[in-house]
């Protein structure tokens, strides 16, 4: 409301849905959701994991109502792929940074295949100093680039596998599924170091997030032709589309209105032991619930 109590129309169109963007070399995750929400005229945006901006691949980028389900992406197991040049390692794990070492070292096949085994499943890593991880409230990049100490502690994440594509001059290509807060530059990093050999990611692009892949994503260019074309529902998938691990429960329409109302519903029997319940009305997303009881209370209501 404005200072009058008048209720003020929010600016954008009521669009929801999620656009599964590629994203380009070179361009910052928030300025690609700022291009995306321009060219859909969103009244809000938001987006499910960040990708550095020598980082190429799927951001997935949620737009009005679908902003409640970024949580559900956020935690969502990832691919990548990756390499990895050897001979020189720098600040920043990668091609950007100031070199920090070299080495003549240059792995065999038969010596990167030996140490990856050491990858795999829970696995302590130390994330980047060149990093969106918070220290006493600032970013970790924001201290390492005012030459300020920076001491990342370890943590442990999952990963599912790491394989080696290709070996080629001195440049090794790789693979790897992982799950939430894993950082391929720290992992390329162990790796160079389990093989006694220096390098860097040299080139770095996530092909899977959670339900989004590569063949439901769109280049910039794609997107832009099809809001051109007034075509732009195209480049939009539902709000669910994230939601594909969570049950539905088809419910009715006196059901739905108590739900959009803040009002649990009974007899959900069937769901008592889901941790969150998907609650549908005509084939639309009416609100993400959680069982208590034989009651579902609705906790992220959808207003569409």
């Amino acid at each position: 409301m404005d200072p009058n109590g008048r209720n003020r129309k929010k600016r954008g169109n009521p669009v929801h849905g999620w656009v599964v963007l590629d994203k380009p070399l070179e361009l910052g995750s928030t300025k690609a959701v700022g291009r995306v929400r321009w060219l859909f005229q969103a009244q809000k945006a938001g987006h499910a994991g960040t990708l550095d901006p020598l980082a190429t691949g799927i951001l997935p980028i949620a737009l009005g109502e679908a902003t409640k389900t970024v949580p559900f992406l956020v935690d969502a197991a990832k691919a990548y792929e990756f390499d990895i040049t050897f001979g020189t390692s720098t600040e920043t794990l990668d091609a950007e940074g100031e070199v920090t070492g070299q080495s003549d070292v240059r792995p065999t096949a038969v010596q990167i295949n030996a140490v990856l085994p050491r990858f795999v499943g829970a696995v302590n890593q130390i994330p980047p100093k060149y990093s969106a991880i918070k220290i006493d409230g600032k970013r970790a990049y924001d201290l390492a680039r005012a030459g300020a100490p920076v001491e990342m502690k370890t943590r442990i994440v999952q990963i599912e596998a790491v394989t080696l594509v290709n070996l080629s001059g001195g440049v090794a290509a790789f693979t790897v599924d992982c799950g939430k807060g894993t950082y391929v530059r720290s992992l390329a990093r162990d790796i160079c170091e389990a093989l006694g050999a220096e390098g860097h990611v040299s080139r770095l692009r996530r092909t899977r997030v959670g339900p989004f892949a590569l063949d439901t994503s769109l280049t910039l260019d794609a997107l832009e032709q099809m809001c051109d074309g007034a075509r732009a529902e195209e480049g939009l998938l539902p709000l669910s589309t994230a939601l594909d691990d969570i049950p539905v429960l088809a419910v009715t329409e006196q059901q739905a209105i108590a739900l959009r109302q803040g009002r649990a519903i009974g007899s959900v029997s069937p769901y008592h032991d889901a941790e969150w319940v998907l609650a549908m009305s005509n084939g639309n997303p009416v609100a993400l619930c959680q069982p208590r009881g034989s009651d579902l209370r609705p906790k992220r209501v959808f207003n569409i």
